[in-house]
């Protein structure tokens, strides 16, 4: 899981009201010996801040899964959707919750590629 910690997500002018440093320790809690929770500068998606980039485990990825970006992850809700469905497998393995529709986007080729390589 790769979480934008840029120039906008991740900080109170951008996204008021939510406890960023909260956000980041949730998900790693939530992901503790399944996956690794990694933040990263800018992602380019500011519009979308704040942004979560799931990416396939091996598994997954054998099975056809290609990272799914997640914008707009302000509430503890999304996040425990988020992390719920990494733990039972993510992209490839199991299908989203239905939710996460309301937050996927597709990214720029440009910044999708670098995030890729």
């Amino acid at each position: 899981m790769t979480v934008c910690r840029g120039c906008c997500c991740g900080t109170p002018e951008k996204v008021p009201g939510l406890d960023h440093a909260a956000q980041l320790t949730g998900l790693r809690a939530a992901l503790a010996g399944v996956a690794e929770v990694r933040p990263v500068g800018c992602l380019d998606a500011c519009e979308r801040a704040n942004v979560i980039v799931i990416q396939p485990s091996p598994q997954g990825r054998r099975a056809g899964g290609r990272p799914v970006w997640l914008g707009q992850v302000n509430d503890e809700e999304a996040a425990r959707d988020i992390t719920a469905w990494v733990a039972a497998g993510g992209p490839g393995a199991v299908e989203p919750p239905g939710v996460l529709d309301l937050y996927a986007f597709s990214p720029s080729r440009r910044i999708r590629e670098a995030l890729e390589d």
